[in-house]
């Protein structure tokens, strides 16, 4: 039933938001030189491996750097990537992930493989299921990147600290999706973005 739902959301958000990705792409374009989309690999569902789709939201090469943003202050963001990533938009793409079946509306957060070789015998079990383009964890870590910016090492605050918690939340839903939780978490998620308390 949840695929039935991500096929419909997935295809039907795509048809009416492909004027507004256009307009993006173009500011993309102006801001800075490189491509519209940055595709990044992620670990899937049985752990297989994709490429996750999102709107180019910092300069070229950027991840040579390192894979963490730190701050709505990161130096490598663009000043059209600032904007898309406060309200999100840079992960609209996903939803090609989700309609190739690659993702699901609602899941664990895919993580890329170096942090994935961090989970222990009980968090891998979140691999059991398609990853989402958003959860509890992503809800309750909206601010996740201004929270590493204030430690004095971000790797380590993120591996033995961020990444757990996040795993915790994600735990539940991933050992038993439920329609009432897909939906709701898909709508506790836009309220967050759009400043609305819980």
């Amino acid at each position: 039933m949840i695929r039935l739902f991500d096929l419909f959301f997935s295809f039907t958000g795509l048809l009416f938001l492909s004027p507004i990705f256009l307009f993006i792409a173009l500011l993309i374009k102006i801001d800075s030189k490189g491509g519209v989309f940055f595709v990044q690999e992620r670990v899937g569902k049985d752990r297989k491996n994709f490429g996750l789709i999102k709107f180019r939201s910092m300069k070229t090469q950027a991840e040579k750097t390192g894979q963490l943003t730190v701050g709505s202050s990161d130096s490598r963001i663009t000043d059209t990537g600032k904007f898309l990533r406060k309200f999100k938009i840079d992960e609209l793409p996903q939803l090609l992930n989700v309609l190739k079946g690659e993702m699901s509306l609602v899941g664990p957060r895919p993580e890329v493989p170096k942090y994935v070789k961090h989970y222990n015998s009980d968090q891998i079990r979140v691999l059991n299921v398609r990853p989402g383009m958003t959860d509890r964890a992503s809800i309750e870590f909206i601010d996740e990147n201004d929270v590493l910016a204030k430690s004095k090492d971000p790797e380590h605050t993120y591996i033995n600290e961020v990444l757990p918690a996040k795993l915790e939340l994600s735990m539940d839903y991933a050992e038993n999706p439920r329609v009432a939780e897909y939906f709701k978490i898909v709508l506790k998620t836009i309220f967050k973005i759009l400043g609305y308390s819980q």
